[in-house]
């Protein structure tokens, strides 16, 4: 078996109303469907909600639930808020600046424009309390076959020493980075 590609990835949010509008006002994402069940379907459990699709290009779709019976959302205390994350693709470092602009007159506090030598991107929180990422590839061919070649090497070394390995330091050269 092979995966053909994600079909959704599920989050939990406030308020469904507000998580749609929020998404298609500020990331022009279109709302495809809408599903509400007093059950779930799976367990049974009598559980009412709003599951909510929204298409984020290409097929990919990103989807929530809105849980009026549970408690409040909360989050893992013992996972930075950096690392869980939703990253979108943009198609250049523009569209970037110019998301980053809107966003910021909107009152939504952005971080970046950030470069990872392959691709840079701006992070912001949604009103869930979500992190999102916009990301733009900027890096050559040669980057990604540099990096594709010692992948596999890395994580061996990660694995048994928990440190970062040091086969791509090169993304952090001047000769990548002529502004640091």
């Amino acid at each position: 078996m092979k995966i053909d590609r994600i079909h959704h990835v599920a989050y939990r949010c406030k308020d469904a109303k507000e998580t749609v509008d929020w998404y298609v006002r500020h990331l022009n994402m279109d709302f495809v469907l809408a599903i509400a069940e007093n059950q779930v379907p799976s367990t049974k459990a009598p559980d009412p909600y709003m599951h909510l699709f929204l298409d984020a290009g290409h097929g990919n779709v990103l989807a929530f639930f809105e849980l009026p019976n549970s408690p409040d959302m909360g989050r893992d205390a013992n996972t930075p808020d950096w690392v869980q994350h939703i990253a979108f693709k943009v198609d250049s470092v523009q569209t970037l600046e110019d998301t980053k602009a809107r966003l910021q007159a909107a009152g939504i506090e952005v971080i970046g424009v950030t470069d990872h030598t392959i691709f840079k991107s701006i992070y912001f929180f949604d009103p869930n309390g979500h992190r999102l990422e916009l990301a733009a590839d900027v890096g050559t061919p040669e980057m990604y076959q540099k990096l594709d070649a010692v992948k596999w090497d890395m994580l061996e070394e990660w694995n048994k020493t928990k440190r970062a390995p040091t086969h791509a330091a090169w993304m952090h050269d001047k000769e990548f980075h002529p502004a640091h």
